[in-house]
């Protein structure tokens, strides 16, 4: 089975997955929660009646409301709140549902998410750029002309590969669907990070070995072959994070879908750009800088 020898048709199938996305957002951008965009959010348990709880809310000056349902508790999240009104929404609400009982109010200002924003960019840049370097260091003794940088390159537009498709589907699931991203998102994408290049680095240290070995004469080949040694350990390994993800996401609860959703998206992601995207880049970047040295010779 020659993997390699399709690059063409894998980095197409990227391009259509990714193309949409992208357009997403540049269009309709993210729908963020509150953690992002200030607001409140009150828990309340002893009820599952949405219309009469955004009924009550919406008489007290709650605005933007979106309510989610688990267990017989609601979450409500809106835009900030003053005290008062909350107060009187929770008197009202208890007057009408005696059974309802708050078991959380808290408000997260605009300052605070913005920092949030902030650091949550950092971190991910941060995250590249180490993993470049790491990548560097660990594959310095790889044989000549491959760098070892080239495999920390590569596996950090894999990375981005991963990244672009997890924002751009919940962007447009943000617009069709409501789906907010919060600060677990944020967690969620450094995982994946890390389990898309934990599956990379696998699979590119099989090609260290075999290029110390044989010799980089044919690396087409020699990655293919990487490749097919290092495929069932890879799917075998992300099917069962898959699986258990699933059982997590059908019956875990309603705080965490988001997160569980994301890790879904993005571990399929990760599996797919580390095995068929990641080592296919490298080929390329293996026979650009041969054709600019046969160029310049």
């Amino acid at each position: 089975m020659n993997i390699i020898g399709k690059r063409k048709y894998l980095y197409l199938l990227s391009l259509i997955v990714i193309i949409p996305g992208v357009i997403s957002l540049s269009i309709w951008k993210l729908k963020l929660s509150i953690d992002f965009t200030g607001g409140s959010v009150t828990e309340v348990s002893g009820t599952t009646n949405q219309d009469k709880v955004r009924a009550i809310a919406d008489k007290n000056g709650y605005q933007n409301i979106i309510i989610a349902a688990s267990d017989k508790v609601l979450i409500m999240k809106t835009k900030e709140i003053p005290d008062a009104n909350h107060r009187k929404f929770m008197a009202e609400l208890i007057k009408e549902i005696p059974t309802a009982k708050e078991n959380r109010f808290e408000s997260v200002g605009p300052s605070i998410s913005k920092t949030l924003e902030r650091n949550a960019f950092y971190t991910v840049a941060l995250a590249s750029v180490f993993i470049v370097i790491f990548l560097s260091m660990a594959f310095k003794k790889v044989s000549k002309p491959l760098n070892s940088w080239e495999f920390g390159l590569m596996a950090v537009v894999a990375l981005i590969h991963d990244v672009i498709v997890v924002v751009g589907i919940f962007s447009m699931l943000g617009h069709f669907f409501g789906i907010e991203i919060d600060s677990m998102f944020i967690t969620a994408i450094l995982t994946i990070i890390g389990f898309s290049v934990h599956d990379t680095i696998v699979v590119y240290d099989r090609i260290r070995e075999k290029a110390i070995k044989e010799g980089v004469d044919n690396f087409e080949q020699l990655v293919n072959k990487s490749l097919l040694e290092t495929l069932t350990r890879s799917i075998n390994t992300s099917l069962t994070v898959i699986l258990t993800l699933l059982i997590l996401f059908l019956f875990g609860g309603e705080s965490i879908k988001i997160f569980v959703l994301a890790l879904l998206v993005g571990i399929a992601t990760g599996t797919y750009s580390s095995i068929f995207v990641a080592s296919a880049l490298l080929v390329d970047s293996f026979k650009l800088k041969g054709k600019l040295k046969t160029k310049n010779a």
